[in-house]
């Protein structure tokens, strides 16, 4: 199962309403999306309107073909797209920057070990304590 991470730009104007939308999206969306591969699927927003979006699928080509392929995808993305800043003609789940899977927790602990880190060998700079002042 791929991970995918991924990021998008909110109209700061439009954060209200994207939150609005994504209250209560439209049922058939929800289902498409899961027949398409898109599991797991959540989205985050940050007030300044930065979404971050996580799926899981098995394959992140084919399931936004199959979305593509979707009557109630077309009519969403043509909703959402005006929403969106940065998109340079794209739908919003077309425009969206791909992020790099750079650690994920449970592929480090089925690795085998391969020794001490850099950062848990301890560090050999001394410490300077106060010293009391001399005839006390």
């Amino acid at each position: 199962m791929q991970r995918v991470c991924f990021q998008l730009q909110v109209r700061p104007d439009r954060i209200d309403e994207y939150r609005r939308r994504h209250a209560a999206v439209w049922p058939e969306m929800c289902r498409a999306l899961h027949e398409t591969g898109w599991h797991n699927y959540s989205l985050f927003l940050r007030e300044d309107g930065l979404l971050i979006g996580y799926l899981e699928t098995p394959d992140l080509a084919a399931a936004q073909a199959g979305m593509a392929a979707t009557e109630v995808n077309a009519r969403w993305q043509a909703e959402m797209g005006e929403l969106f800043v940065d998109l340079e003609g794209l739908a919003p789940d077309e425009g969206f920057l791909v992020l790099e899977e750079v650690f994920h927790l449970e592929d480090q602990l089925r690795s085998p070990a391969p020794g001490p880190s850099p950062i848990s060998t301890p560090i050999s700079t001394p410490i300077s304590t106060p010293h009391p002042p001399e005839g006390s």
